[in-house]
């Protein structure tokens, strides 16, 4: 194009706002302050990889697994459902799943809070019928339901925009060939919707795994996940040389899950009838 200088000011944006602040993080992860002076060391990776610091990583990371599984199992059914029905009411229910996401994200994670208190709503609706009540506020059972609830769009709707574009012909020509309905989903519908699942997988699980205010809320300030702890080097402890080498360990974690479910998407793609 000749008129490339159009994207000047988004280059620069992109070098001011993304590429600045990543080499500071960078710069920060491994450099350290002794006797007033700025020294080269790699001793904030080192104490990364101290039990205590591989346990919360570990764990978040685990429930980030967990969450992105609950999201794909509730999530592709969504999907095929939204994804099967006539063009009017299918705006109708997509537009009904996003209003929530109109919603700020703390709002939404409060809200959360008051449903599950011991006499939160649901407690109360469960005395009303004289049924036990639920204690998961502050366990990893409400940290996941958190982010179940916030994230499952960001799986419903990659699987939706794709298979709403999945050949009708495709299914009718496996029918007609004696395909079952099993045999339909798994030769024909499921590999041609992994593009959307791969993109789901990838956006639910990169929130997931950073996030820090559903564990601040929903796990109480005892319960620490990698977010958590990034925060505090920042915000409480102000120690920015290992809060940055924490940083860089997740960017890698996610840059490395990215790679391998892009190459598991291009790999992958396509259906087969027999």
């Amino acid at each position: 194009m000749k008129k490339g200088w159009i994207s000047y000011p988004y280059i620069i944006w992109m070098i001011i706002f993304i590429v600045v602040p990543l080499v500071l993080v960078l710069y920060y992860s491994v450099t350290s302050t002794t006797d007033g002076h700025m020294v080269f060391t790699l001793e904030h990776f080192a104490k990364a990889l101290q039990p205590t610091y591989l346990k919360v990583l570990g764990r978040s990371v685990l429930l980030a697994l967990i969450s992105t599984v609950v999201c794909l199992i509730i999530g592709y059914p969504v999907a095929m459902i939204l994804s099967g029905r006539d063009l009017s009411k299918k705006s109708t229910l997509v537009m009904l799943f996003v209003i929530p996401m109109w919603m700020n994200f703390l709002l939404r994670t409060y809200a959360w809070m008051t449903l599950l208190d011991r006499k939160g709503v649901i407690n109360s609706i469960l005395g009303v019928f004289g049924l036990p009540q639920i204690n998961i506020l502050y366990t990893d059972s409400a940290v996941i339901l958190g982010m179940v609830y916030n994230f499952l769009p960001f799986m419903v709707l990659p699987i939706f925009s794709v298979m709403s574009k999945i050949d009708r012909s495709l299914i009718e020509a496996a029918e007609d060939l004696g395909s079952n309905s099993l045999t339909v989903f798994l030769k024909v519908i499921f590999p041609l919707s992994l593009p959307g699942v791969v993109s789901g997988i990838t956006m639910v699980f990169m929130p997931a795994v950073t996030t820090f205010i559903i564990s601040k809320l929903l796990g109480g300030n005892q319960y620490t996940l990698i977010g958590n702890l990034i925060e505090d080097q920042f915000m409480r402890v102000y120690d920015w040389n290992f809060g940055s080498a924490l940083s860089i360990i997740m960017m890698l974690i996610i840059l490395i899950s990215m790679a391998v479910m892009s190459k598991y998407d291009k790999e992958d793609t396509g259906g087969v009838l027999f």
